[in-house]
Order: C-alpha cells, then sequence, then structure tokens
C-alpha cells in the first residue's frame, strides 16, 4: 500500500511523528486481517454448500445401483458429517465464524437430504409442504446452539418457500399460517444478532430477507375480501418505512436499511398501480357487507398492521414537530381514508394521483432541505412515473404528452443544476 511505503519518508520529514507512523501501520494490518476473515467466511460456506451439491450428485448418480442398506447408509452419511463438524467446532472452533458458518451450512442441507432420501428409500408418504416443514422445524435449534446467521437465512428462504407452497401454489388443497409462528421462532436470534453484531453484513442479509419474506407471504391472508389488503400491503410498507427510519437503521447507508427501500418502493409502487381507475370501479361494483368483513381474515390482518404502524408512526414523530414528518410516513393513513372513498365515489382514483404528485413534490423539497441530489432525483422518478403511468391512460393529445415529459426533464436539468450551485456557493 502506497501510504505505509510513504511513511518513513513522511517521519523523515518531520510531517509526523514515530508513534503515529506506528499507529497508521497498525491500523492497516488490522484492517488487512478483517478483510481477510471475511473471505475465509464467504469462502468456507461457498465451500460447504459445492462439497453438499457434490455429494449428493455423485450418490444421485449411481442411486438406482445401490442396495437399500447401501442408501439408506449414504442418506445418513453427510448429516452425520456435519454433526461432527458441528461437535468439532462447539469444542474447539467456538469462535471461528468461518468454522461455525460452514458446519452449520452443512448440516443444514444434510438434514433436508436425509429426510427426502429416506422418505424416498423407505416410501414414506408426504408432499413437499410436509418434508420442508419437517426439515425447518429440525434445523431450528441448529441455529440457536450453532448461533449461525446463514442458517437463519436459510432458515427464513426456507419458511418463505414452505408458506408459498402452502398458501399459493396447493391454495385451496391446503392452507396453513404456521410460517408466522415459526417466524416468530427465528426472532430471538435475530435480536441477539442486532445486540451482537448490530453493523455485520449477516445483520444486513436479514433486514433485507425478513421484510421481502413478510411481503411474500401477507398476500396468502386474500380470500373473499382480496382488496381489504391493498390496506394490509399499505400499512405494512408504512411500518417498515417507519421502522427503516429508527435511529438504527436511519445511520445507515440506504443499500443497507432493507425495511426503508422495500417500504418506499412498496408505496410508490401500489401508489401507482392504483393511480389508474380499473381497480376503483371494480372496487364500487362490490356489495361490501360491513358486519361480515369484520370477520375475513383480509380484515383483521389489515387492522393489526395499521395499528401497529398508527403506533409507530406516533412514537416516532412525539417529540418532533407535525410539520418535519416524512412525506411518506403518514401514506398508510391516507390510503384508508382513500379507500373507504372509492367504496362509493368515483374520485378515489384522482385523489391517489393528488398523492402521488404531492409526494413527488414534497420529496424533492426534502432532497433540498437535506441538499441531498438522491433524495431530490428520487422525487422527480415519482412525478416522471406518474406522468408514464397517464401517458398510457388518458386520452391527452401527443403534444401535451410532450410537453409533460419536456417539463418533468427540464425539472430534472434545472433541480440538479440549482442543487449543484448551492453546494459549490455554500463551499466558497
Amino acid at each position: 500500500m502506497s501510504i505505509l511505503k510513504d511513511l518513513p519518508n513522511l517521519v523523515k520529514a518531520e510531517i509526523i511523528t514515530e508513534e503515529t507512523a506506528d499507529n497508521i501501520k497498525t491500523y492497516y494490518e488490522n484492517k488487512g486481517s478483517s478483510s481477510t476473515n471475511r473471505l475465509f467466511v464467504v469462502f468456507g460456506i461457498l465451500g460447504a454448500i459445492l462439497v453438499g451439491l457434490g455429494i449428493i450428485l455423485i450418490i444421485a448418480h449411481n442411486w438406482d445401483e445401490l442396495s437399500k442398506t447401501i442408501k439408506t447408509f449414504f442418506a445418513f452419511l453427510p448429516l452425520l458429517v456435519a454433526q461432527i463438524i458441528c461437535g468439532y467446532v462447539l469444542i474447539k472452533k467456538k469462535d471461528s465464524v468461518a468454522w461455525k458458518e460452514s458446519g452449520t451450512t452443512l448440516l443444514f442441507f444434510g438434514v433436508g437430504a436425509c429426510i427426502s432420501l429416506i422418505s424416498q428409500i423407505y416410501n414414506i408418504s408426504g408432499d413437499l409442504s410436509s418434508f420442508l416443514l419437517t426439515w425447518m422445524l429440525i434445523c431450528l435449534p441448529a441455529i440457536y446452539i450453532m448461533r449461525s446467521s446463514v442458517a437463519s437465512l436459510l432458515f427464513i428462504i426456507g419458511i418463505t418457500y414452505y408458506a408459498c407452497e402452502t398458501n399459493y401454489w396447493s391454495y385451496p388443497a391446503s392452507e396453513s399460517y404456521l410460517y408466522w409462528l415459526l417466524l416468530l421462532g427465528i426472532l430471538p436470534f435475530y435480536y441477539l444478532l442486532y445486540k451482537k453484531s448490530p453493523k455485520s453484513n449477516f445483520m444486513v442479509f436479514h433486514n433485507w430477507v425478513i421484510p421481502i419474506s413478510i411481503t411474500i407471504v401477507l398476500g396468502a391472508f386474500a380470500d373473499k375480501t382480496e382488496e381489504l389488503m391493498f390496506v394490509g400491503y399499505f400499512s405494512l410498507f408504512g411500518l417498515f418505512y417507519l421502522i427503516g427510519n429508527l435511529d438504527f437503521f436511519n445511520e445507515q447507508k440506504t443499500r443497507n436499511s432493507g425495511y426503508r427501500t422495500i417500504g418506499s418502493l412498496g408505496s410508490i409502487i401500489l401508489l401507482l398501480i392504483l393511480s389508474f381507475d380499473d381497480f376503483w370501479e371494480d372496487l364500487r361494483r362490490k356489495y361490501f357487507l360491513f358486519s361480515e368483513m369484520l370477520s375475513t381474515p383480509e380484515f383483521f390482518v389489515s387492522a393489526v398492521i395499521s395499528i401497529l404502524a398508527g403506533v409507530l408512526l406516533y412514537l416516532y414523530q412525539k417529540n418532533k414537530p407535525w410539520n418535519d414528518i416524512k412525506p411518506l410516513a403518514p401514506m398508510f393513513i391516507l390510503f384508508i381514508v382513500a379507500f373507504f372513498i372509492g367504496l362509493s365515489f368515483p374520485f378515489a382514483a384522482i385523489l391517489i394521483n393528488f398523492y402521488v404528485f404531492a409526494l413527488g413534490l414534497l420529496t424533492i423539497r426534502e432532497g433540498a432541505k437535506q441538499n441531498h441530489l438522491g433524495v431530490l432525483n428520487y422525487g422527480l422518478i415519482i412525478i416522471t412515473a406518474l406522468v408514464i403511468c397517464r401517458f398510457f391512460d388518458t386520452n391527452l393529445s401527443f403534444v401535451v404528452r410532450g410537453i409533460l415529459f419536456v417539463s418533468v426533464g427540464v425539472g430534472f436539468f434545472a433541480t440538479n443544476y440549482w442543487m449543484l450551485k448551492k453546494r459549490k456557493t455554500n463551499e466558497q
């Protein structure tokens, strides 16, 4: 590294002292060691996955020619090897992240391979959802015993697949809400990870995987009054957005804050979809009996999420002026108002278009206030997306549409130019 080569010259020229040179050298040595450790963990996990897959392929190639006893032996072999490795890790390599994550990853796949092979060898009946459920339940204790973040991520992906298989792809033949209990089962580990390594890469991955998983599975509650799930999803994205703006997440880079990004993008995408009148026309044609609606799972779920989001919004704004509120934060409440208006009146789509436009303008203002080009351009992108949506469903002439696009383009140029000029002025 060039700075390390220059250290003797800097000391000789009396720019820095010997002590400072030693501190710089120690800093870069520790930094290099940390980077090497991370690479070791990544390649260790990849190695464990590849070894597991390779063994499965070799056995699968010769599977039909093996006797039942040998098949049973090979079914248990990866599991046995993984358990020995995990035992060795617990006794000898407790503090090694690479050993811990690699061994537990091997164990995770060893359990799955063993269950599926034994089921096949002895013709044990069952379907994919019961296989996934058994697999995940067996692996859950291993996550806590080994304190493995990779196994935790694989578990969340596994229960998401289980929920999709049960509630989407096999519906209405099967239906299960066990996903939520399984998710509750992994949350203590998430909390432990937050307490122990709040800024680790594993924590960042959890911050993305958990909200994505919940977003995918929430739709499983949709039944006869599926329109209510739009309220549920809006409140969920509002809840994610507010979680993402808590102090802990707010201090992190945008790419590390899955809650804020998913909450923001999810709300904007839903608003753009509902800015078309088709949904609202269908909604007005439907007859909702309020007493029946109260007993539906969609209403219950939407109400619970909305209350949670409302409480978090109150706590978030309690000690702040309400005129300083984030533009997206109260959007789920405004949508609930628009939804109930849309049940009877035809101007709900206009209201949603107004929300999107106002949201774009307020986001631009937020970007200007923070002197943040990314936020400012995000507001411009929201308005551009709205203009593109109206391009396809209005009877405006091509001249007017062209003028709209030119206006947005000029807006992009002018606001960015103004922001950069403002920065230069402040620097002088």
